[in-house]
């Protein structure tokens, strides 16, 4: 066997799905639980990087950023994985949540409810080829944000006693700037990465 089919063969992926880019790294399951675990450390790093506003008591962070971007570069799996382990460990009292933050009891905490399934979501569209171009790569990344405020929102209502609309000035509109410039980062990052991929 040759130096490239013993190469395709360490990465090939189910028939039927197109692969993800963590899928150009060789191995199997010990290269999926490093993966895991560094994207973790990202999601916990990513999330401290905050800006507190004063007129919200959510933050505006990385953490979406971090959240989409891994689930469209690991898959559905590895991307729920990531975000999951991320996740629970918080709600176990680690302070990996933003501004080292943990527990639930706060205003962002659909926030983060919302990443768990955003980042499958984004995972499973990646492998389905919408990683490669920019335009499908930010309807990806732009669907995974709005799942992240679809369950955001609702908790914010609840938690701070706020109708709709006062939620939407509280946890939305504040951050549709960033989430257009963190969308557009996205969009450019992954199909660049496949782009590499292709030239060598």
């Amino acid at each position: 066997m040759s130096l490239d089919a013993t190469h395709n063969a360490a990465i090939a992926v189910p028939r039927g799905k197109v692969r993800v880019l963590a899928d150009v790294l060789p191995g199997g399951l010990a290269r999926d639980v490093a993966l895991v675990a560094a994207t973790v450390l990202l999601l916990i790093g990513a999330g401290q990087v905050t800006i507190p506003l004063p007129w919200t008591p959510v933050p505006l962070s990385l953490g979406t950023f971090a959240v989409i971007a891994s689930g469209a570069a690991l898959g559905s799996v590895r991307g729920l994985a990531a975000v999951a382990i991320y996740f629970l460990a918080g709600i176990a009292g680690a302070p990996v949540f933003a501004q080292h933050t943990s527990g639930w009891h706060f205003a962002s905490f659909g926030y983060l409810i919302g990443m768990v399934v955003a980042a499958p979501l984004v995972g499973y569209l990646a492998e389905r080829g919408w990683s490669r171009t920019i335009p499908t790569m930010a309807i990806s990344a732009a669907i995974g944000s709005l799942v992240v405020y679809a369950f955001g929102v609702p908790w914010l209502m609840h938690f701070v006693g706020a109708d709709f609309g006062t939620a939407l000035k509280l946890g939305v509109t504040p951050f549709l700037i960033g989430d257009g410039l963190k969308i557009a980062a996205i969009a450019l990052l992954l199909p660049a990465g496949w782009k590499l991929l292709d030239r060598r």
